[in-house]
């Protein structure tokens, strides 16, 4: 039997706060992105051309080769986004049981995507919205800065089969994640789930169209994404994951 690709519910760009603060995710469109970041799409998807090239991801524990990747750290705090120096991405095993207790020097985002206006309108964007999602446990006149990381992610069907979360349902340890598609090339599969952290209940859905985004309350829910397999050769998943944590880095201790 075929698998039927589900559309997500995407939710008007006002209802963002609400919907994180009472489902635990909201889907937003491509115009809506837009409207978000206040950047056109044509700026956002040249941003999306350094996906192109990116270094194998050295870590893969299952012994695949269907990652590429790369990775970037910064601060937001009261509207201001700052870079912070390369460093190395860390989760305990509690978070991600498969690359958990790693630490992972992965290469960094290319300097001219990370100056860009179109990159800084994106992460204050993000930002803001990890201040707003957390603002009722914070002083209104003193808001925690954000520590953000964001990730590079192609998943590749090189060797048949490519897994977008081979550590599975996961949470990440952090306050807000932000998955947005950029792009599918003649894949199938990719189907993302998300199920309530303390329940039994749960969406499921494909994320198709670029630039598109789902927002996830990481407290609150779990979530993963179904391996991809080829229609053609040369298929692959291209994402952007950010994700943001108030006050601190996730690090090693």
């Amino acid at each position: 039997m075929t698998a039927i690709d589900i559309p997500p519910q995407t939710s008007p760009l006002a209802d963002v706060t609400h919907q994180l603060q009472t489902a635990g995710y909201v889907i937003l469109s491509a115009a809506s992105v837009c409207a978000w970041t206040q950047c056109s799409l044509d700026k956002l998807n040249a941003i999306a051309q350094s996906w192109h090239g990116m270094p194998a991801d050295p870590y893969l524990k299952d012994g695949g080769r269907y990652r590429t990747r790369r990775h970037a750290s910064f601060t937001f705090e009261q509207g201001v986004v700052s870079p912070v120096a390369h460093r190395a991405h860390w989760q305990p095993l509690t978070y991600n049981a498969l690359h958990g207790g790693m630490t992972r020097w992965f290469e960094p985002m290319p300097d001219e995507v990370v100056s860009s206006e179109p990159w800084l309108r994106l992460l204050r964007a993000f930002g803001q919205t990890a201040v707003d999602l957390r603002a009722d446990n914070t002083a209104a006149s003193t808001p925690a800065v954000q520590c953000i990381e964001a990730h590079q992610f192609r998943i590749d069907t090189t060797d048949g089969i490519g897994r977008p979360t081979p550590e599975g349902a996961h949470r990440d340890g952090v306050d807000l994640v932000g998955v947005f598609m950029l792009h599918r090339q003649d894949i199938k599969g990719g189907e993302t789930r998300v199920f309530d952290a303390r329940g039994t209940s749960g969406e499921r859905f494909t994320l198709q169209e670029p630039w598109s985004l789902l927002l996830l309350d990481d407290a609150r829910v779990i979530h993963e994404t179904t391996p991809i397999q080829p229609t053609q050769a040369g298929g692959y998943r291209d994402t952007l994951v950010l994700t943001a944590k108030q006050s601190t880095f996730l690090e090693e201790a």
